[in-house]
C-alpha cells in the first residue's frame, strides 16, 4: 500500500479488523488522525494495528495505546534516519 493512498472508514475497518465504533471513539478522542471526509492514510493503518495489539495484548487503555504508538512511530523515524 502506497503512502499516498487514503482509505475510507469502511476500508480501514476491513483492513484492520476493528469496528467503526472503535475508530470513531479514537478519532473523537484525538488519538487517531483522519484526513477530511474521514479518510485514513497508510500511517493511520499502522497506528490502528499497533493500538489494537497494545489494547488487546496488554489490556492498555486507548490513551496509553496511542502514546505507545506515538513512541513506536518516533522510534521507526529515528531508525530510518540512522539508515
Amino acid at each position: 500500500m502506497s503512502d499516498d493512498v487514503l482509505l475510507t472508514l469502511e476500508e480501514l475497518v476491513l483492513v484492520c479488523s476493528v469496528t467503526p465504533e472503535w475508530v470513531r471513539e479514537r478519532v473523537e478522542e484525538g488519538l487517531l488522525p483522519t484526513a477530511p471526509e474521514w479518510r485514513f492514510s497508510t500511517i493511520a493503518v499502522r497506528r490502528v494495528r499497533r493500538m489494537v495489539a497494545l489494547e488487546r495484548d496488554f489490556d492498555a487503555a486507548p490513551e496509553l495505546a496511542a502514546l505507545m504508538a506515538d513512541l513506536l512511530e518516533e522510534l521507526d523515524a529515528l531508525r530510518a534516519r540512522v539508515r
